[in-house]
């Protein structure tokens, strides 16, 4: 009985779905024959009848083929978890130039308005994905849409029929129903094998989302070095370049006074090894922020301890990974765990987090969790969209969960071959 209950229920979500599925599929069909329909309509009073037809088959197949696709894709990820990437060229940045015309990577227009109206339409009409989609949606209703037909026909020819006093109709009408119930569990799952094969991206899109990508990365790559470098610039500017400066004087004065004023001259040798000291502590500081030693020497589990021992937070650290790593992904993975922690600290207002650093096979997976208030969320020029952004140099990821009230839980992944 439980067995039969359980098909039971199969069989009506798999009904629906593939009433879904046949909906979906059969929509662009759908325009098709309303336009054979009003060419047969007006064909025999106006010898252009067949153009309003043409023009409704162009129209309604290109208006409907991205929706279709999107749907399709919403449909197959939400009841079979199989993500299918979009593809779709995404538009780049408007610039407004110093001669106040606005510059959207085609053409200068007056406003940003139009800038953007133009840059949406040429994106939009040079996409490669359209003669993807084009070609999916005139393929689905021959394949996953006529499946998908099956349970939803054997209901209709099960009403039809079984209402009939014909004996033959009624017989029509149980095997439609039989049919009905015997497909309705899995009329819907070939939409899943159509969807991957032909929504995917091709090799050319995915080559274009390559160059994209690794140009940005580039220019973030640039901009951060350039940036690091005025940033130890302007500390040995303004630490230990002032002090060994200072220092040097120091010892200057100590060496005319040696003769004439010996106490004088000691105090001042004092104050210089005070200062001495107190460069190196500051140039040490220095090479900790570019790469912190313990890193270099004993690799990434131990400086994230010692972090996390230097951390105002309750830390815990939890690790289960083996070999060292390459030191620019550990690096990436150090300095990613500490803007995790700065965040935590600054924005979240956390007393606790836990840190856990293990190896899945294939990728090195780094979670960190804290008590803080929530909320936080990567945006665009924000330091975690900058740390995504720098993860994906390594074809790394970075998955963010913080409800509102907490916690606030990260995931850092990066493949690693050498696993």
């Amino acid at each position: 009985m439980r067995q039969l209950g359980s098909w039971l229920g199969h069989a009506g979500v798999g009904f629906v779905r593939a009433c879904v599925v046949a909906g979906v599929s059969m929509l662009v069909p759908a325009v098709w024959a309303a336009a054979v329909a009003l060419g047969i309509w007006w064909g025999a009073t106006n010898p252009w009848s067949w153009v309003a037809p043409l023009v409704l088959v162009f129209v309604g197949t290109l208006a409907l083929s991205r929706p279709v696709c999107r749907i399709v894709r919403h449909l197959v990820a939400r009841w079979t978890g199989t993500v299918i990437p979009a593809g779709y060229q995404e538009a780049g940045p408007v610039t407004r130039m110093s001669t106040g015309y606005w510059w959207n990577g085609y053409s200068y227009e007056r406003t940003k308005h139009d800038a953007l109206l133009d840059q949406k339409w040429r994106v939009r009409w040079r996409d490669p994905a359209n003669w993807r989609d084009l070609r999916f949606t005139a393929l689905v209703p021959f394949t996953a849409g006529v499946v998908a037909c099956l349970p939803p026909a054997g209901v209709a020819a099960a009403v039809l029929g079984l209402g009939h006093p014909d004996p033959a109709a009624r017989a029509a009408g149980a095997l439609g129903l039989v049919v009905a119930i015997a497909t309705a569990p899995y009329a819907w799952r070939p939409v899943e094998p159509v969807a991957v094969r032909f929504l995917r991206a091709t090799p050319a899109m995915e080559l274009a989302d390559r160059v994209d990508e690794l140009t940005a990365q580039r220019a973030d790559t640039t901009v951060a070095q350039a940036a690091e470098i005025r940033r130890i610039e302007r500390d040995l500017h303004d630490g230990a370049q002032a002090r060994l400066v200072a220092l040097g004087l120091s010892l200057a004065t100590a060496e005319k006074l040696m003769e004439t004023d010996p106490d004088q001259a000691k105090a001042l040798l004092r104050e210089a090894r005070a200062g001495a000291a107190t460069s190196v502590t500051e140039l040490r500081e220095l090479v900790k922020g570019i790469n912190p030693p313990v890193l270099n020497e004993r690799g990434l589990v131990d400086a994230v301890r010692t972090l996390a021992l230097d951390s105002p937070l309750e830390t815990t650290v939890a690790a289960d990974l083996r070999p060292r790593l390459d030191p620019p992904i550990e690096s990436a993975m150090y300095f990613g765990i500490a803007e995790l922690l700065t965040n935590a600290i600054k924005h979240a207002r956390a007393t606790r987090a836990r840190i856990s650093i293990a190896e899945d096979g294939t990728a090195i997976v780094v979670h960190v969790e804290d008590d803080g208030r929530g909320g936080a969320g990567a945006r665009p020029g924000g330091g975690l969209e900058g740390l995504r952004r720098r993860l994906a140099v390594f074809d790394g990821t970075l998955e963010i969960t913080s409800p509102p009230g907490g916690p606030t839980r990260a995931t850092m992944a990066v493949p690693c071959e050498s696993l």
